[in-house]
């Protein structure tokens, strides 16, 4: 049976950093603390904690809202798509819009979309996994998940059978494994690295 790839989106193939920096900064400004030192507290919370960026804040502080823009695709990200995409069936497995991947001018790629909004439920919830491989009509085994979260993305896809590749990019890349099953299968530093392994 033919090998499917499926992708998560933010942080993977579209690259958060500046929505995330913008975030961090315009939050620190409200607390009125100094960016630099509060993005260092950040990544150090990021090693145990993957909601590092969205965890409750100190004596009722609110998180500045997200900036309503879509993320850029890392500059890799069509290359690579473009290589494999010659020799798998690709597929989308995302806490997303239900047309970011058109959005994006990234649906020629994918066979298979499963995107929260449309799925009613989201990662790390199994059932959406579960989804996108009844369309692909894919057994897990024969399945591989690419992300940058072990807890939405390497975790549940263990746990159904799928082999996993941790891509350590963002605040998720930093978070150390808590146990063996949240260790991805292999891991890579940015998407060129798949190339290697796929």
């Amino acid at each position: 049976m033919q090998r499917w790839l499926f992708f998560d989106l933010g942080s993977t193939l579209l690259d958060e950093t500046g929505r995330v920096d913008e975030r961090i900064h315009e939050t620190a400004r409200a607390l009125q603390t100094d960016p630099v030192v509060f993005r260092r507290q950040l990544e150090q919370i990021a090693k145990t904690n993957p909601y590092a960026i969205h965890m409750e804040l100190p004596n009722g502080a609110s998180w500045s809202p997200w900036p309503k823009r879509l993320d850029p695709l890392y500059p890799d990200a069509v290359p690579v798509l473009e290589v494999l995409n010659k020799k798998y069936p690709l597929g989308v497995i995302a806490n997303h819009g239900k047309d970011t991947a058109k959005q994006l001018g990234l649906d020629t790629y994918f066979t298979v979309y499963t995107a929260s909004e449309a799925a009613g439920c989201k990662k790390p919830d199994p059932r959406i996994f579960q989804m996108a491989l009844t369309q692909a009509n894919c057994d897990p085994k024969n399945a591989i998940m690419i992300g940058d979260r072990l807890d939405n993305d390497i975790y549940p896809a263990k746990k159904l059978g799928m082999q996993t590749i941790w891509i350590k990019q963002g605040f998720g890349g930093m978070t150390t494994p808590p146990s063996e099953e949240y260790t991805a299968d292999f891991e890579v530093a940015s998407l060129p690295e798949l190339l290697r392994i796929l």
